[in-house]
């Protein structure tokens, strides 16, 4: 899919030179696009020649004829809407002198993996209001068998470009990347900046620029929360830890989930985190893991006619009979009885 061939309508240096003034908004048919190349070297060779004012799909997608792409673009920053348009096999590849928000409006996957380096890999399956940061330089990728078809905003940032207040260091700044997290300031950002896209109109070039300004200083608040690596506060996990850890398991807690990446999340060994994560939960972290799960169940046995074992399956479990021990040892019933005691 990837290619290192130019644009046939690549412009002189004299012309690229005169071209330096802001982009309009320009949705593009996909069609009309080049395929960026591969790798981070390449794509840095790439832009370096490519006409100042292309939208580029910088999120290589295979097969392409699966998804429908528009984006627009102003100074240093672009917004790509991608919709899937078939059930078959999607792949997504990303890596870039950019930093990437991912923001997926609509989408359920039957089967699936996203990894951003230096990340745990996640096998969430329903991805819906979800939101994803792929910090400069980071690969990220993707695989999925969509259940309903995606609809994802696809939203770069030029750190060198971007007009940030100086005072902010958005350019010499290092983000942490993030997997599947929710934040309302964020998404509500995105929502209007996707609705740019969809409107087209190029008068709308300054506002595409300011709310990408926007969510970069949005971006720089919730990295905030993230502290340098350092040891567990005395008793326990640090409260920045405490937050991460338990949002992290209770967004991924219908998934198998290794201590060793709990541990990685909040740069601590996994000897001293089990340690530290009980002191602060009062339970291990796979007590906690499996709690997560039964209250999850407890919610969905609570409504009329449910089924044990889709029930067992949605909140993790392999087998009915490890759903039944589980929830039989958490609550003194089995899930039948539990539902029962409900009507």
């Amino acid at each position: 899919m990837s290619t290192d061939a130019l644009p046939t309508n690549v412009v002189s240096s004299h012309e690229a030179r005169r071209s330096h003034r802001p982009h309009a908004i320009m949705p593009l048919p996909i069609e009309r696009r080049a395929h960026p190349p591969d790798g981070y070297g390449r794509y840095a060779r790439y832009h370096a020649r490519a006409p100042l004012d292309a939208v580029d799909p910088v999120v290589r997608i295979t097969p392409a004829d699966a998804v429908k792409r528009r984006a627009a673009t102003s100074c240093g920053v672009t917004a790509e809407i991608v919709q899937a348009t078939r059930h078959v096999r999607i792949e997504a590849g990303f890596q870039a002198p950019l930093h990437l928000l991912v923001v997926r409006e609509h989408g359920v996957r039957h089967h699936g993996e996203t990894q951003i380096e230096g990340l745990p890999k996640s096998s969430l399956r329903d991805c819906r209001r979800k939101l994803t940061f792929v910090p400069a330089g980071h690969r990220y990728c993707e695989w999925q068998e969509p259940r309903v078809l995606s609809r994802v905003i696809y939203i770069t940032f030029d750190p060198a470009r971007l007009r940030v207040n100086p005072e902010l260091d958005f350019a010499g700044m290092s983000l942490a990347p993030r997997l599947f997290f929710e934040d309302a300031a964020i998404w509500d950002t995105a929502l209007k900046l996707t609705a740019l896209i969809d409107r087209g109109r190029p008068d709308d070039r300054l506002y595409l620029e300011a709310l990408g300004i926007v969510l970069a200083h949005e971006l720089v608040r919730l990295d905030a929360g993230t502290p340098s690596a350092g040891p567990p506060v005395r008793g326990g996990l640090a409260a920045w830890q405490q937050r991460i850890v338990a949002g992290y398991i209770d967004e991924h807690f219908a998934e198998p989930i290794p201590l060793a990446a709990l541990a990685q999340l909040v740069r601590l060994s996994p000897y001293y985190f089990c340690r530290a994560f009980k002191q602060s939960f009062g339970v291990t972290p796979h007590r906690y893991h499996t709690g997560q799960r039964i209250e999850r169940a407890k919610a969905l046995l609570a409504k009329p006619a449910p089924s044990v074992t889709d029930i067992g399956f949605t909140v993790g479990f392999s087998q009915t009979s490890s759903f039944t021990a589980a929830f039989h040892k958490a609550t003194g019933l089995t899930p039948t009885a539990y539902h029962r005691s409900l009507a």
